[in-house]
């Protein structure tokens, strides 16, 4: 039994800027820097081409992921990285019509159609438009809108004759309509939020239509026949809804998104934010994807007033995503490499950072003889720490509040977090109260205060200090205490011990390549 080295694995602009380097590490000089889709480690390391969501998928994750990540203070990322991605996101649109295609091998013609794509289609463009001013990519963008509009309707579905019959595409039908057009939903709120395009928020308002009608229904239940297997879809979804719901100030499509968060989710997920990556299949091996997702949902919901979602995405943060990050590589093999592939040069050294799919407790499930590390995935992760360090802290004229106790420092605010430090201490640059995010697991009646005991109570999960004085370290004292938690899965129970929201132990049944010590 190995266990990996995963230092340093709490603080999220270390990780956001580590993954970006994997970003940056992926481009098939083979194939005209065309990054790479895939890559496994195990039994033999290799990186490869995928005839469904090379182009049309993998650049849309990085650019959206890259161009956030830039946006986010001391967050550098490499010029070159972000020309080959956007020329491989255009690439993919240069068809018989602005949709993302793929090839069906690396010197043939775009002609696979998967609408399960069409998010990271639409990422790609957003990204580009938003961050970049390129109008190319905002044309494109409303181009496939209109294409959409046009051959797609929500009783019929495809005009899969003209798609298929005219254009000779090669259309891969999705499992449901969850895993297929659905997940656009998130991509085009944030056309409509950052760049106010009508023709976005309508398509993804008769998309949510058909999503609350026939999917994600009051009740909040899930049902893989229904919902489709692939699990990162149906997340993907909830937290686009989330996204719609915000921006729109939709408390009946929010109370909606709750409904299924607190129920139905349940059904793919543990504890600590794992997710099985198909759901139907018994296995221990999840999907970061599908975590980051719900962390982005848990973050609006704690924002809409739900403290509780707050602790529920550290949690998840420090209990699976973070730890799950390929830090140590010394497990991957060189590989043979006699006809000098771009595909098995350097495969460790490029790949650390990545994110793949892991079991709680380690890269390798039990129930798995392979470990894969998909590149888009990379992308989602990423995505995913940038929107939890955005959500760290929130500021306004009024107040400071203080969601997650992560290191931190911005123009308004500096945190030493209690998990690094002896204490939790926090100092803000500009006037106005501060609430900080009490867990639940924390004695109120033994919180102190140094300075600000008369001035400071625990209202609806929050500790306020009123009129903190500006640029004075306020140490908050409470303790992280020892906690047991047993993660239900369809194979096993696994025990975990927590100190506070971090894992101490993990049980892991002789499982190779560990992130934790054993329970």
């Amino acid at each position: 039994m190995r266990k990996l080295n995963t230092v340093n694995y709490t603080d999220i602009l270390d990780a956001i800027r580590l993954g970006c380097q994997t970003m940056g590490n992926v481009f098939n000089a083979d194939d005209n820097n065309i990054p790479f889709f895939g890559v496994e480690v195990l039994p033999r390391a290799k990186m490869y081409f995928n005839a469904h969501y090379t182009e049309a998928h993998v650049p849309g994750r990085h650019l959206n992921a890259l161009l956030n990540a830039r946006s986010i203070m001391d967050v550098d990322v490499d010029e070159q990285t972000i020309k080959n991605h956007a020329n491989a996101a255009f690439f993919s649109y240069s068809g018989p019509l602005p949709l993302p295609l793929n090839r069906d091998r690396i010197d043939g013609p775009l002609l696979n159609f998967l609408p399960h794509n069409l998010r990271e289609g639409f990422h790609a463009l957003y990204a580009l438009a938003y961050y970049r001013n390129d109008d190319h990519a905002l044309k494109l963008a409303e181009n496939n809108i209109s294409v959409i509009c046009n051959l797609w309707n929500p009783d019929k579905g495809w005009d899969y004759e003209y798609l298929e019959g005219k254009l000779g595409l090669n259309v891969m039908k999705n499992e449901t309509f969850i895993t297929g057009l659905a997940r656009s939903i998130g991509p085009l709120v944030k056309f409509y939020r950052a760049l106010g395009m009508e023709s976005a928020i309508e398509l993804a308002i008769v998309l949510k239509e058909k999503v609350i009608n026939e999917y994600f229904k009051e009740e909040g239940k899930y049902d893989p026949k229904i919902f489709g297997s692939h699990t990162h879809s149906t997340t993907c979804v909830m937290s686009s809804l989330a996204q719609l719901a915000d921006v729109t100030s939709d408390s009946q499509l929010m109370e909606r998104v709750r409904a299924f968060y607190d129920h139905g989710l349940w059904s793919i997920r543990d504890a600590l934010g794992w997710v099985i990556e198909n759901s139907n299949i018994n296995s221990d091996r999840g999907e970061i994807n599908n975590t980051g997702d719900i962390v982005e949902t848990a973050l609006i919901l704690g924002h809409h007033g739900y403290p509780q979602y707050y602790e529920d995405a550290e949690c998840m943060l420090r209990g699976h995503l973070l730890p799950s990050q390929l830090r140590d590589i010394s497990f991957i093999e060189k590989p043979d490499n006699t006809e000098n592939e771009d595909g098995k040069r350097e495969i460790a050294r490029r790949i650390r950072g990545a994110f793949g799919f892991p079991a709680p407790y380690g890269h390798q499930p039990i129930d798995c003889n392979f470990v894969k590390f998909n590149l888009d995935i990379v992308g989602g992760g990423v995505d995913s720490l940038c929107e939890a360090y955005r959500g760290i802290v929130r500021s306004d004229k009024e107040a400071h509040r203080v969601n997650m106790l992560f290191d931190y420092e911005n123009g308004n605010v500096a945190i030493e977090s209690p998990y690094n430090h002896d204490h939790l201490r926090i100092k803000i640059k500009q006037p106005g109260s501060l609430f900080v995010r009490m867990p639940s697991w924390v004695d109120q009646n033994l919180v102190k205060v140094d300075g600000y005991m008369d001035s400071s109570q625990i209202n609806n999960g929050y500790l306020k200090i009123h009129r903190p004085r500006v640029n004075d370290w306020i140490k908050i004292k409470f303790n992280l205490p020892q906690r047991e938690l047993v993660l239900e899965h369809a194979c096993r129970n696994i025990h975990v011990r927590l100190r506070g929201d971090a894992v101490v132990a993990m049980e892991n049944f002789g499982a190779e390549l560990t992130f934790f010590n054993p329970y």
